[in-house]
């Protein structure tokens, strides 16, 4: 059984940076691709991010690309993401959520345990 906890969010400007963490244990971290998820009030929970197991492979929704940056550390049992140039529309709880056995996925069904999530709140 992993646990994964999230932390980082907060209130910001639009135009500033937040960096998230989320934290892994029960299990052994580099078997797991990991990703980002966030869910806006009144919407579907939508990807965010992925990387694989080593790190070696990332991949983004569009809305992100070039503004956040996702990067794992498996001796700290770690996966980031780095959010530059925030906007009012990246307001929401963000989520980290870990899959065996694959190097990430952007379909959040295939993931087998989720952070319970941090919320990032962008003003204009």
């Amino acid at each position: 059984q992993v646990q994964l906890v999230e932390s980082g969010g907060g209130l910001v400007q639009a135009g500033d940076s937040l960096r998230l963490s989320c934290a892994a244990s029960g299990g052994t971290f580099s078997s797991y691709g990991m990703g980002w998820f966030r869910q806006a009030p009144g919407k579907e929970r939508e990807f965010v991010a992925t990387i694989s197991r080593g790190g070696g492979s990332t991949s983004y929704r569009d809305s992100v690309k070039g503004r956040f940056t996702i990067s794992r550390d498996n001796a700290k049992n770690t996966v980031y993401l780095q959010m530059n140039s925030l906007k009012p529309e990246d307001t929401a709880v963000y989520y980290c959520a870990a899959v065996k056995g694959f190097s990430g996925s952007m379909y959040y069904t295939m993931y087998d345990y989720w952070g319970q999530g941090t919320q990032v709140t962008v003003s204009s």
